[in-house]
């Protein structure tokens, strides 16, 4: 089974699964890496040159790929399971993990990605804080519907995240396991 990361913007889907990856010696799929890799372009440039509808194809195809696989983490972009075929390509062999923050601590580390020269479009144009508020608000139903395990990133560093969700995995992998076996029989 696959861990799947997903989250809005900035709440350590990345940094998260690099130190999964280590820690529970299984291969990282970064769905945005992948995109830039088979693309040749970034989420920019895509979004740049054919709007979000041409990253979101892109998008797309790297998850169907990487639904096929098993045994690994996959760290979706925080807009990936706004789609219900990328949620039904990856539920098929996955387990669900959202990370969540604030509002004011996406804002914060997003400024500081802008800075620090790691520049991501806008979604909506608006001013940085007003635009996490909006769309956080549109996206948590859908990631609270998909979750398996929720895992609050605000006041934790990458380590005690990994830690946190490293405590709780066999748990709720064997919850999994047991409604995996319950829909079979």
């Amino acid at each position: 089974m696959n861990i799947i990361l997903t989250g809005y913007r900035c709440t350590g889907k990345t940094s998260t699964g690099r130190q999964l990856s280590v820690r529970l010696g299984r291969p990282l799929f970064d769905t945005d890496e992948l995109i830039l890799h088979r693309t040749g372009r970034t989420v920019e440039q895509i979004v740049a040159a054919g709007g979000w509808p041409a990253f979101r194809d892109a998008e797309r195809a790297v998850i169907r790929n990487l639904s096929l696989l098993d045994g690994g983490i996959i760290a979706t972009g925080g807009g990936a399971l706004l789609d219900p075929r990328n949620v039904g390509y990856l539920r098929e062999n996955g387990f669900f993990i959202w990370l969540v923050a604030d509002a004011a601590t996406i804002a914060g580390r997003l400024e500081k990605d802008q800075t620090g020269g790691n520049k991501r479009p806008s979604l909506s144009g608006k001013p940085v804080v007003e635009e996490v508020r909006e769309i956080l608000a549109q996206r948590e139903p859908i990631y609270r519907g998909i979750a398996d395990l929720t895992i609050d990133t605000a006041s934790r560093n990458v380590e005690a995240v990994a830690t946190a969700i490293c405590l709780r995995l066999p748990v709720q992998a064997a919850r999994a396991d047991e409604i995996a076996r319950r829909k079979e029989g």
